[in-house]
């Protein structure tokens, strides 16, 4: 406020991170004052980023879920979901969280088959982008201890805050997935391996062979694929080593 004024663009990161701090802590009426001040800086700007219309609109359609106030929570995860795909695509993680929270919706309505859609294409999104890492890492890794005898160091390419909301985002999915994995046990599969692949990325390997463990449990129960049985066999065999011989920082 003392550098740009109180009306600048440049206070709307500021005012959003309290807006999400207040949620969090279960402040209500502050949240919302924080994300007026926000909203009415926004609405008077011609210079906000897309990315900040996504956050502006993600924290609102929150306030409004605090608050029991879906259709409007709705609206605002809709144009929440539009901003963040104009900034960085539809199927990019930074726009998954608007599906989730409007998954989260659907399911707090009982509208199941809409929830499973978009909770899907969460996991789907989250799959692809740690599917990636995980492949770089071990090409990477091969490479490194034929050429050199070392190992690579494991990475996300996420930031703590990022990290911190995929745990809780696809933990969260898993929950409801477990709920009914009698019905549909490949989709509680398809979780607990993407929860493999983030937790070795983020190099946790007792926790990573905890959710491979129940995978590969529950692919044998349910008589899935050997493919896909083979496939969680793979992760494990190589988290065991991992235990065995931890990755050096």
């Amino acid at each position: 406020m003392n550098v740009y004024g109180l009306s600048s663009v440049e206070l709307v990161p500021a005012y959003l991170l309290l807006a999400e701090a207040s949620l969090g802590l279960g402040h209500i009426v502050q949240a919302e004052e924080y994300l007026s001040q926000a909203q009415w800086t926004v609405l008077k700007s011609t210079e906000c980023s897309y990315a900040t219309h996504s956050l502006l609109h993600r924290n609102l359609g929150l306030l409004f879920m605090a608050k029991e106030n879906y259709e409007e929570a709705r609206y605002h995860l809709a144009n929440d979901i539009y901003f963040a795909s104009c900034a960085f695509g539809t199927e990019d993680i930074r726009t998954s969280g608007g599906y989730f929270h409007l998954a989260n919706i659907f399911y707090g309505l009982n509208k199941l088959d809409l929830a499973d859609t978009l909770y899907t294409k969460v996991s789907e999104i989250w799959d692809k982008y740690l599917n990636n890492h995980y492949q770089v890492l071990l090409q990477a890794r091969i490479q490194q201890i034929d050429l050199l005898g070392k190992q690579f160091e494991t990475d996300t390419g996420l930031d703590e805050a990022q990290e911190a909301e995929a745990v809780r985002i696809l933990t969260s999915i898993l929950n409801i997935r477990e709920s009914t994995s009698d019905k549909a046990p490949q989709k509680t599969v398809f979780v607990l391996k993407i929860l493999v692949m983030l937790y070795y990325l983020m190099m946790n390997s007792s926790k990573a062979q905890e959710y491979a463990t129940r995978a590969f449990s529950l692919a044998q129960e349910h008589q899935l694929s050997v493919h896909e049985q083979d496939t969680i066999q793979e992760l494990l065999t190589l988290i065991s080593a991992e235990e065995a011989s931890p990755v050096t920082q």
